[in-house]
């Protein structure tokens, strides 16, 4: 199977991903921009993640983008969203980041974006690269690039800092990454308490998926005897997940339904986009408050071009990330903390009061089914609901008026992933148990 993916680049090191494909990666990078911009003096931004393969793999990057004869920018530690601000902030060409993102220790990769942070994804270039990775590569630049090191933390620490001071125990669980490196001076306030924040790259604690079973535990543990609200992050810090006080993980779809009803309140008539997995409350939220919701086929780069393209205010995924238009349409995930506690501030309540307000459904979350026919089953289920509104958007979406259901397949794996929401518990289960029948029979 292919390192390159759908949006990114990733798999196990040394066996999969190694020193010699990074510096391949980083001359093929370094030729696809100076092709796509016309000029070769281009300077592209260099971030790493903090495991343990990726000092190495980041050097190598770097000798090939230099080979080539690009100059490199090298921020050196940094979140995802940190590369995305540093490629938009500064007006460079383009930014690569060595991180396997959200994967276990085991593994590694890298991202890409072109200048302004416009992300680079399989249908937007990524396939380009592999092509000239694999091939064999043209003689080297006559003129070598350079390498600056250039210091961002203060000045995305200063884009993202809170704009109040909020009397609440907080717990911080960063799982041992990098995102450690600005919620230490971003979310430092009395009472704010960091969990796992050393920066170590074989994560000791737990896995740096928020969503792996077991990864929330120490965290649910601190918040539901101790605290008022907890905060997880990925391994690349470009996904935000929260506990409320009772220590259970509040669904982001949830998430993104009290962030669209906080930017309404000063931005009538803004777009609002969200995923097809996300819960009907999301869209009632949006229209209730004056604006109009954009749904969306899942995936950073579809949703990043779609937000672009439609001047939309806001966005999210189920899965945790969070889009802002004042973030060049990347991830940001310090201003949804910074609109959940305003609302926790504002409201003066528990937060788990604030986001019971939005459980009107009932929502299976994602249920993985393992299937080799992955689209014969997709026609079979769309046949038996055909009487439903469907959307091929991604996938399928099927409607009705009390229920609902997506279905999807994977990109790298014989999966479908199948959710379903209902107006009941027990139309939700009976629909689960038919739907699931139907697939596996």
């Amino acid at each position: 199977m292919s390192i390159f993916k759908a949006y990114d680049v990733r798999g196990i090191y040394p066996t999969e991903i190694n020193e010699e494909w990074a510096y391949k990666i980083g001359r093929a990078f370094a030729i696809f921009l100076q092709d796509e911009i016309k000029r070769d003096d281009l300077s592209i931004v260099l971030a790493q993640d903090n495991r343990v393969s990726s000092d190495s793999l980041c050097k190598e990057v770097e000798r090939g983008l230099l080979d080539q004869g690009v100059n490199v920018i090298k921020i050196e530690l940094a979140t995802t969203p940190m590369l995305y601000f540093g490629a938009a902030n500064y007006g460079y060409d383009g930014g690569i980041s060595v991180t396997a993102s959200h994967n276990s220790k085991e593994y590694n990769g890298f991202k890409f974006v072109r200048s302004g942070a416009i992300p680079v994804g399989e249908d937007s270039g990524l396939r380009e690269i592999e092509k000239i990775a694999e091939g064999e590569m043209p003689a080297m630049a006559k003129s070598r690039g350079e390498t600056k090191l250039k210091y961002i933390l203060d000045d995305y620490v200063e884009k993202n800092r809170l704009g109040d001071t909020y009397n609440y125990r907080v717990f911080i669980d960063t799982a041992n990454g990098v995102a450690g490196l600005p919620a230490s001076k971003i979310l430092n306030q009395e009472n704010f308490i960091s969990i796992f924040p050393d920066l170590d790259g074989n994560f000791p604690n737990h896995d740096p998926d928020p969503l792996k079973k077991g990864s929330l535990d120490s965290l649910s543990s601190r918040v539901s005897s101790l605290g008022d609200l907890g905060i997880s992050f990925d391994g690349d810090g470009d996904r935000v997940f929260f506990v409320d006080e009772k220590g259970k993980m509040i669904p982001s779809d949830l998430i993104l339904a009290l962030c669209a009803e906080h930017l309404l309140k000063k931005n009538k008539f803004s777009k609002i986009l969200y995923d097809v997995r996300c819960s009907n409350i999301v869209k009632e939220v949006i229209e209730k408050n004056d604006g109009f919701g954009v749904i969306s086929r899942v995936g950073h780069a579809f949703i990043k071009k779609e937000m672009r393209n439609q001047d939309i205010l806001f966005g999210g995924e189920y899965s945790g990330h969070f889009y802002s238009k004042e973030s060049s349409y990347a991830e940001n995930p310090f201003l949804v903390v910074s609109i959940v506690l305003s609302e926790m501030k504002s409201q003066g309540k528990p937060v788990s009061e604030i986001i019971a307000q939005y459980k009107k459904y009932f929502h299976s979350g994602e249920i993985n089914l393992k299937i080799d026919d992955k689209i014969g089953t997709i026609n079979k289920i769309r046949e038996k609901y055909s009487t439903g509104k469907i959307s091929t958007l991604d996938g399928i979406r099927i409607d009705f008026d009390n229920w609902w259901l997506s279905l999807r397949a994977s990109n790298t794996e014989p999966v479908i992933r199948l959710i379903v929401e209902a107006a009941t518990e027990e139309l939700l289960q009976q629909m689960i148990q038919e739907i699931t029948n139907i697939i596996m029979e």
